[in-house]
């Protein structure tokens, strides 16, 4: 995308905004509406990151539609809450299986790719939040700076080359806004900060 696009942050959905199951060690997307809960700070967070002028766009594997073990009904119906709830502009979905895997799965690059054509988004000004190693590569190959939220998944490997770790989406938020303050300032350098 042209270097005049706007700028996104694009949110991995399970493990960042919504609470996931866990079993052994494991993070799996909740299959019944009754289950699907958004964690305690999605909302303010979203928020603030539309206030900073974000386009916000989910993008989200949900191979278990294509699996068969949840209907695409019941999936839509968790996509119209998170859109209710939420100050999202887009949701992008890929339901394929780890078997027959197209790019648009994540690692694969394609969500963000086609959300970019579609919003006119710059990719190398934007953002990528998720939970796991395939959010962040998704990001890396889209050419995005990429926030992994490390939630402690015990039996899965974390990434090691995103440019922030935290361990909360708000952490996630503050990171992105400080950083595209940074980004915005003339010499594009930061003010010397004491923690």
């Amino acid at each position: 995308m042209t270097a005049g696009g706007g700028k996104a942050v694009f949110l991995d959905r399970d493990g960042v905004l919504t609470v996931p199951h866990f079993r052994d060690g494991r993070s799996y997307a909740p299959r019944r509406l009754e289950d699907f809960e958004l964690y305690a700070d999605a909302q303010s967070s979203v928020e603030r990151l539309k206030s900073a002028g974000f386009i916000l766009v989910v993008i989200t594997n949900q191979p278990d539609v294509g699996a068969g073990l949840m209907s695409e009904a019941v999936l839509d119906q968790m996509h119209a809450e998170l859109k209710a709830d939420l100050a999202i502009d887009d949701i992008e979905v890929c339901t394929d299986t780890r078997e027959n895997a197209t790019d648009r799965r994540k690692p694969g690059a394609g969500m963000l790719m086609d959300a970019a054509g579609k919003w006119n988004i710059d990719l190398k000004a934007s953002y990528v939040v998720g939970d796991r190693a395939t959010d962040i590569e998704a990001g890396i190959r889209a050419g995005c700076t990429n926030i992994f939220i490390d939630r402690g998944y015990v039996a899965e490997t974390a990434p090691v080359d995103q440019a922030a770790t935290v361990t909360e989406f708000d952490g996630a938020v503050e990171w992105i806004l400080q950083e595209n303050a940074r980004r915005a300032r003339p010499d594009g350098q930061a003010e010397a900060q004491s923690n």
